[in-house]
């Protein structure tokens, strides 16, 4: 019988072939495996030995242990997936981590740039250089696109379409949709096409990556989250800036201009409206604040209305 060591092992070699970004392997592997390693010192090493109330157990340990309810709770969603890992590969009949409850978290609105913040970003790469062609290129797709890391890292030269501004990327589950690109990604992407990437390609093996390392290779989700770190810090912007918060920049961006959501919902792929539903909050968060920054009687109250509201109504009735 299949050990639990060896069903996450083939987890996280499946996790990789879908492209899981480096760290959610890792995060995965010393997660789950410390799981398995509680498992262990209790004497159980199969799948059929293991139990809800172990699974609980080793919850409450963490707690005690005064982790972070956010971090108990990531835990539980990953042994979520896990889970249904197995279940697909027909080695449990049911999923016993999904009958185990995560800690509820306060929810926290996506954070996102300004369109100055963005602007200053985007100004960063030196697009005379092959390296700088390339960096603009992927700033421009990512904001204009709204696309995940593995999304961009993935793009073969036959998933552009820059004459009808539109690029074919493969999302979450292998499912295939169109993100749209607006004209300065496209302009940022025929100078890295036409003048960058040959320079990079060089005399190395020809590849069909659109996004190419110095050694002509496909460029890694590692390679991207630290251009994209760099020229935030070289921007001088404050927070740390991300492929993914270009991404929830992108759909913020599209509310605040008055996009309909189900449409942004479309553009990032995401298959839950609900999940989208996160960045109306965040627009209307923003509204809020200039309202009550901008519109003369927001906030004053003229002393006739507190006065009136302060004392009963006379003659009854109106």
């Amino acid at each position: 019988m299949d050990t639990l060591r060896l069903w996450l092992e083939r987890y996280l070699d499946a996790l990789e072939r879908d492209n899981a970004s480096p760290y959610t392997v890792k995060n995965y592997r010393t997660d789950i495996g410390q799981f398995l390693d509680y498992c262990a010192e209790h004497g159980v090493t199969t799948l059929a030995d293991l139990t809800r109330d172990l699974v609980r157990e080793h919850l409450a340990e963490l707690a005690e242990a005064e982790y972070v309810r956010a971090s108990i709770a990531r835990r539980v969603f990953e042994l979520r997936a896990f889970g249904d890992f197995l279940l697909r590969n027909a080695a449990w009949n049911q999923n016993l981590f999904r009958r185990v409850y995560a800690p509820r978290l306060p929810r926290r609105l996506p954070r996102h740039l300004t369109i100055e913040e963005v602007q200053r970003l985007l100004a960063v790469p030196d697009v005379a250089s092959p390296q700088g062609a390339r960096d603009r290129a992927i700033l421009e797709t990512l904001y204009a696109a709204g696309v995940r890391v593995a999304e961009l890292v993935g793009l073969d030269l036959r998933d552009l379409n820059l004459e009808a501004a539109e690029v074919r990327v493969i999302g979450k589950g292998d499912k295939e949709r169109v993100a749209l690109l607006g004209q300065p990604a496209v302009a940022a992407l025929r100078a890295y096409l036409n003048v960058g990437r040959p320079a990079l390609l060089a005399d190395h093996p020809p590849t069909n990556a659109v996004f190419l390392n110095r050694f002509g290779q496909r460029l890694s989700v590692r390679s991207v989250d630290e251009i994209v770190r760099q020229a935030g810090v070289a921007a001088g912007l404050e927070q740390t800036v991300t492929p993914h918060l270009l991404r929830h920049t992108f759909a913020t961006h599209m509310l605040d201009g008055g996009a309909d959501l189900r449409v942004v919902q479309e553009l990032l792929g995401h298959e839950n409206l609900a999940t989208t539903q996160i960045y109306a909050h965040v627009t209307q968060k923003r509204a809020r604040e200039i309202y009550l920054r901008a519109h003369p009687r927001s906030q004053d109250v003229p002393p006739s209305f507190t006065d009136a509201a302060a004392s009963p109504m006379q003659n009854g009735a109106c």
